[in-house]
């Protein structure tokens, strides 16, 4: 299966790995726009102030710029341990067994501006760019994503479950995907705490040794966690919280 989670605007800083490398990450079909948008991010840092209004970032991030600058050169570390955040701090990879984690990093991926798609153990470096962004050099990454993206998701042979936020989901649909979204026993949209609860589905996805191949599946999955996902269409569903 393949979980898609939507990423986190702050990441972790350094890590154990080498340089990026595009051929160690899943999915070479996007290292063309991947390439390309690492350039435009370290081309665009040479401009503290373009890079600023671009990212929609104050001085005070002006690190964020610095780390796109070295986005070829710096440290990486695998995606899971990259993303922070309350979404990760529920995950709790560092907390999974050893089976557990490698079972993490097979089942969860990470939609991302920068990389379009990483599943859990792909080796990368901090960056700042965010879904909704637009670059000077290329515009709409919907745009330059779009193309791209949405092929090899939708060919992916694997059960989709969809946990992306909107800016992520628009860069590419996927038909045949489950999507889950976080409301109230009462019906409500869950907004604070809607990363919250996907963490928490992410990380029994992570833990369960059963690897569902449905929405049936995913259902009995969450259950077995304490957690209540309710199917609202075929390719819909409800995680419901307290």
């Amino acid at each position: 299966m393949l979980v898609l989670l939507p990423p986190s605007e702050t990441k972790a800083i350094g890590g154990e790995g080498g340089p990026l490398d595009l051929d160690a990450l899943s999915f070479p079909e996007l290292n063309p726009v991947r390439d390309k948008l690492v350039s435009a991010l370290a081309d665009l840092a040479k401009d503290i102030e373009a890079s600023l209004k671009a990212l929609d970032i104050s001085e005070r991030q002006i690190d964020e710029v610095h780390r796109n600058a070295a986005l070829r050169t710096s440290e990486t570390t695998p995606a899971l341990l990259r993303y922070t955040g309350v979404l990760y701090d529920n995950l709790d990879f560092g907390t999974l067994k050893k089976a557990e984690r490698d079972r993490a990093y097979q089942r969860l991926a990470v939609a991302s501006a920068l990389f379009g798609a990483i599943r859990g153990g792909d080796p990368v470096p901090a960056y700042r760019l965010s879904g909704g962004s637009t670059l000077p050099s290329h515009g709409s990454l919907r745009t330059l994503w779009k193309p791209a993206l949405e092929p090899v998701l939708v060919e992916a042979d694997e059960f989709v479950v969809d946990l992306r936020s909107g800016a992520y989901s628009s860069l590419a649909k996927i038909p045949h995907a489950v999507v889950v979204r976080v409301i109230t026993s009462e019906g409500k949209v869950v907004s604070h705490f809607n990363k919250a609860h996907k963490g928490l589905l992410a990380r029994a996805i992570a833990r369960s040794s059963a690897e569902p191949s449905d929405l049936k599946g995913l259902v009995k999955l969450a259950q077995k966690a304490g957690l209540k996902v309710v199917p609202t269409s075929e390719k819909t569903a409800d995680l419901i919280t307290d």
